[in-house]
């Protein structure tokens, strides 16, 4: 592409199908939203049952929408989702593999119970998915995979090592499948959120020291805000970043130079 063939467009996701994993709560739905605003019909599978409210959202903005209840945990699970999404969507082009779950105890409680369901939701979908949908992409040529990594990708994990565990992991397999794919066109990178003003967060904003910590330590000097994601999003899953492969982009607020 030549500097003057460059423009907007290039950010536009029109006639893109894409794949949201826990795509209707928390971040997720953000980025389901951001997707929808640039054009592409999205797919959410999952088991959070948000009363309609994402697809609301998203046929406002004239696009269509479909939901899958479905464990993607379970055996064989991947597989059905994405075959799904491409009979209802008639393809694939983007996955955000954004489910995740987190579960906080002290280290001498913090066992194999807690350890397992995380490393099932966070990790091991994450790469069935992602294995899934890279059969779809590497046919044609083209693809974006998206993971949903976080700041403790680079920190430690108080109160919980599966949870850092799970996204030092996605970092590595992010640059793992960017490696393998880039030579078929497949861009695989993922975002890195810092501290976000969410239901999860409640607890530690609610704190007046551990909320005054956080803010402290972030140069913008507040919380993110969950549309302060989306313009990485589109950006991401977009032909604007078509030479940017195997990338964390950490959306922290600056919290990672303080």
């Amino acid at each position: 592409m030549n500097i003057t063939d460059f423009s907007l467009d290039c950010f536009s996701l029109a006639g893109k199908r894409a794949i949201v994993t826990g795509g209707n709560t928390g971040l997720g739905q953000a980025f389901t939203l951001a997707l929808a605003k640039a054009g592409a019909d999205v797919y959410v599978p999952g088991l959070f049952d948000d009363g309609g409210e994402t697809a609301r959202l998203v046929r406002a903005e004239g696009r269509e929408y479909a939901e899958l209840e479905i464990d993607i945990t379970a055996p064989g699970a991947p597989a059905r989702a994405v075959e799904h999404c491409v009979d209802t969507l008639g393809g694939l082009d983007i996955l955000v593999n954004s489910a995740g779950i987190s579960r906080i105890a002290d280290v001498e409680h913090f066992g194999r119970e807690q350890w397992d369901p995380m490393v099932a939701v966070n990790l091991t979908a994450a790469f069935e998915m992602g294995h899934e949908a890279a059969k779809r992409m590497i046919p044609r040529g083209s693809g974006k995979i998206i993971n949903i990594a976080s700041l403790f990708a680079f920190l430690g994990g108080l109160g919980s090592p599966a949870y850092a565990a799970t996204k030092h992991g996605i970092v590595g397999f992010t640059k793992a499948y960017a490696d393998e794919l880039g030579e078929h066109g497949i861009q695989v990178n993922a975002i890195a959120p810092g501290y976000f003003a969410t239901p999860i967060t409640t607890d530690t904003r609610s704190d007046p020291e551990r909320n005054r910590r956080v803010i402290e330590h972030t140069p913008a000097g507040r919380w993110g805000d969950v549309a302060d994601l989306m313009g990485a999003t589109v950006f991401l899953a977009s032909r604007a970043s078509d030479f940017v492969n195997g990338h964390v982009l950490t959306v922290d607020g600056g919290y990672r130079v303080r």
